[in-house]
């Protein structure tokens, strides 16, 4: 599988070595957290420095925490995951929808109604990643930020062939890539945990 607005790109690039249904693989509830303490800490502090009080959140690709700092009051956070039970578990929502974005891109959100959107390590995973990134923008205020963040950590069978053939400046370069093409502006990556004493973390941050 391939995308049309990434023509560079090899073909087979949104391949995954696993081609069957995703919801069945995500099926059973996995209430663990993908990245380390170290990692957390450092991506709430960002959150913390980039979304105010009183804000209206979109968590991508969710699960059953969302990293938000917990002394924060946000107007809405609205999740986004494929298993149920995992967003109902997530008491920073306040709604949750599941949908497999590899299937359906389109976000079933309002125009221009978040302040902010988060995803974290699930970029990954998308076979689609400019229409998704697109529909996220569409759901944006202007100048939002939207936060894709990863670590070195997947569930490889899952994830695209492109994310599996490059290290974590690749990544980044990729995830910049989806951002800039889905119209995206001052794009940039921070590096979050450098991955010396535990996981590595970047986000790469787009405004609307």
């Amino acid at each position: 599988m391939t995308e049309n607005s990434l023509p560079e790109l090899p073909p087979g690039a949104f391949a995954k070595q696993d081609a069957g249904d995703d919801l069945a693989f995500y099926a059973p509830p996995r209430l663990v957290t993908h990245i380390d303490d170290g990692a957390v800490a450092a991506l709430t502090a960002s959150y913390r420095d980039m979304i105010p009080d009183g804000a209206r959140v979109l968590d991508l690709m969710s699960s059953w925490v969302s990293h938000l700092p917990p002394d924060r009051a946000y107007a809405e956070v609205v999740g986004h995951g494929m298993n149920a039970d995992e967003l109902a578990a997530n008491s920073r929502l306040d709604r949750w929808f599941v949908q497999n974005l590899n299937r359906d891109t389109v976000l079933p959100l309002e125009d221009g109604t978040f302040d902010a959107a988060l995803c974290c390590v699930g970029a990954q995973y998308l076979q689609q990643p400019v229409a998704v990134f697109a529909e996220v923008r569409r759901v944006l205020k202007a100048d939002a930020p939207f936060v894709v963040s990863f670590s070195n950590r997947c569930f490889p069978t899952k994830a695209v062939a492109i994310w599996r053939s490059l290290d974590t400046a690749g990544h980044a370069a990729l995830v910049r890539l989806y951002l800039e093409r889905a119209g995206f502006a001052e794009v940039l990556v921070d590096v979050l945990a450098n991955g010396r004493a535990g996981d590595p973390l970047v986000a790469v941050i787009g405004r609307a």
